[in-house]
């Protein structure tokens, strides 16, 4: 019976593996990009998070959380994420980051694209605005394959509670 019929969906990255491994090597060059450009680890996972918050990826927040969480980003951080113009706990170049990365993601609002773009203008460094921008882009259309695979999350291992 077809996936369609019974309602499950399809795997994109298993139906299509060529297309997903041409996906999976930009993102290895998108790596690339942003470690020749100075972009920290903690940052780039900044902008994944972002990213796929916007697009409501579970898979990948989950994904990309656990990563920041690894390259020594901060609980508090990430929970504000969200709400990050509102916040001076993101540095300059960050914020700069985030807003190209906003852009970057919704394309069609063009006076916030112009304003994020001024903004990273007067922060980052010509690779340093390339390497967001592909950044940006490889998260997004690894959203749309989880989104539209609904990739599942699974229930991470938790610790037994503590005797105190």
């Amino acid at each position: 019976m077809a996936a369609a019929a019974t309602g499950v969906r399809v795997f994109v990255d298993k139906q299509s593996p060529e297309a997903y491994q041409a996906l999976t090597a930009t993102a290895e060059a998108v790596r690339g990009v942003a470690a020749a450009a100075g972009l920290d680890r903690p940052l780039v996972e900044l902008v994944n998070i972002r990213v796929s918050q916007l697009n409501a990826c579970a898979y990948c927040l989950n994904l990309h959380t656990r990563a920041a969480l690894r390259a020594g980003e901060t609980t508090q951080r990430l929970g504000v994420l969200p709400a990050w113009r509102d916040t001076q706990l993101f540095t300059a170049r960050e914020r700069a980051a985030l807003a190209l990365a906003e852009a970057t993601t919704h394309p069609a609002d063009a006076r916030a694209q112009e304003s994020a773009y001024a903004e990273a203008r007067a922060v980052l460094s010509d690779d340093e605005m390339s390497a967001v921008i592909w950044v940006a882009i490889t998260i997004n259309a690894f959203n749309r394959v989880s989104v539209m695979s609904k990739h599942p999350v699974r229930a991470a291992a938790v610790p037994p509670p503590s005797s105190v």
